[in-house]
């Protein structure tokens, strides 16, 4: 039998009631992702629009990379073919010696096309017309409407043109009969024959330069390398020496077009051949290193084009700052509500975190796929083959995802500091 406890007094006292403990409430992520979702996709529109900031940003990003790395395989692979195989010549025999004559022979094409490697070869300087002798014109008398002393005239061998690989729109080059036989034939630039009014060769155009008429029998419409003939019009070397004489020592240069892998030798032996007496005559200029000079201008890109990502990604964290603020305010009721029930403030900090942060990773996502089919259909239209890191693609959504949760720490934090009392007033 039970009896009840007697005080120190007499008094028959209570027994001690035990503490009830009251379990801390618990958000799992798995129900945080849900109310997440369940967020955004309770505003539908609202959602996508605030995620197309990401989008436009990650999918940026992923194209820049992606067609920087596609671009600089092509600036390589042209490199090697132009720039790798051209090898300069220039005359600096005054420089040498105050005393000496040209640094060129005459029968410097041929010396230089002897050498294994050697496709074309040539030597070309311009031309100094007097400033009374009136340019060049498209008439014997008076002046063309963008012609004159404007004009560059250029002095060339036939290899020398060769050399320069030109895509001709009318007629033809010409060739060792014209230089042997010093004619006076012209080729003309695009530029330079519709600034004469030249458009045709069916009517036999001449031109006139200074008071001496060239027959014009060709016009060029592009050239790969020495892009001034563009700009200027071209005589025969042998041609422009009989009329105006032997050219300066300086400003006179070979251009030589060399196979894949011989340049650098050519540029060693070429001013031996030339002049075996006086090599130090000559100086040779090898092409640069094409892996220095893709580095650069790869590197040129992706600084240019990843501060126009990087402006993308900052508009679209200041577009899901702004939605998510505005959510909380419209939410405010439900805040109070979930407080009420036991939610704490930590709660409700990452049930809005992880919207935004959802938000930036689908807008990663989407972005990510826009930006590759960028990459692939620039590549296709072009003709190139599409280089896309493996790293870039899987870092791409993380950055979207990383956009939208810091887009979403003041939102969420001021989602936390909502009183429960003060929310269910309103």
């Amino acid at each position: 039998m039970n009896l009840p406890r007697i005080s120190r007094t007499g008094r028959p006292g209570r027994r001690p009631r035990t503490a009830r403990r009251v379990e801390p409430s618990r958000f799992a992520a798995r129900d945080n992702l849900s109310e997440a979702f369940a967020g955004i996709l309770q505003r539908p529109a609202r959602s996508a629009l605030t995620a197309l900031g990401t989008v436009l940003g990650v999918g940026t990003f992923v194209a820049v990379l992606g067609l920087t790395a596609t671009t600089s395989s092509q600036i390589d692979s042209r490199f090697n073919l132009l720039t790798a195989t051209e090898v300069t010549v220039e005359d600096v025999a005054q420089q040498a010696n105050a005393f000496a004559g040209p640094g060129f022979p005459a029968d410097a094409d041929q010396r230089v096309e002897r050498l294994g490697g050697v496709q074309h070869a040539g030597v070309f300087h311009p031309v100094r017309l007097d400033a009374a002798s009136g340019g060049v014109r498209s008439a014997p008398v008076g002046g063309a409407a963008g012609g004159g002393a404007a004009t560059e005239v250029v002095a060339a061998s036939p290899g020398a043109l060769r050399a320069a690989v030109p895509e001709l729109a009318q007629g033809r080059l010409y060739d060792a009969y014209h230089s042997g036989s010093r004619q006076r034939v012209a080729v003309l630039g695009s530029a330079v024959a519709a600034r004469l009014g030249i458009t045709t060769l069916e009517t036999r155009p001449a031109v006139f330069i200074g008071s001496e008429p060239f027959a014009v029998i060709g016009i060029i419409k592009d050239v790969q390398r020495k892009p001034d003939l563009l700009l200027s019009v071209t005589v025969p070397r042998t041609t422009a020496e009989e009329i105006w004489g032997p050219p300066q020592s300086t400003g006179t240069t070979m251009l030589i077009a060399t196979d894949i892998g011989a340049a650098q030798q050519v540029a060693r032996l070429a001013p031996t051949a030339l002049r075996p007496d006086h090599p130090e005559y000559l100086k040779a200029v090898p092409p640069p290193d094409p892996r220095t000079l893709r580095s650069g201008v790869t590197s040129d890109l992706e600084q240019l084009f990843l501060i126009l990502a990087g402006i993308c990604l900052v508009i679209g964290a200041v577009g899901i700052a702004n939605t998510t603020l505005v959510a909380v305010l419209e939410r405010t009721g439900e805040i109070g509500l979930r407080r009420a029930l036991g939610a704490r403030g930590r709660h409700i900090t990452t049930q809005f975190l992880a919207e935004s942060g959802a938000l930036g990773a689908l807008g990663g996502l989407v972005g990510t796929s826009l930006g590759t089919l960028t990459v692939v259909g620039v590549a296709v239209l072009r003709d190139w083959t599409p280089v896309v890191h493996p790293g870039t693609v899987a870092l791409a959504p993380l950055l979207g995802l990383l956009t939208g949760v810091l887009a979403g720490l003041y939102p969420a934090w001021r989602a936390a500091r909502i009183e429960p009392a003060e929310a269910l007033r309103r």
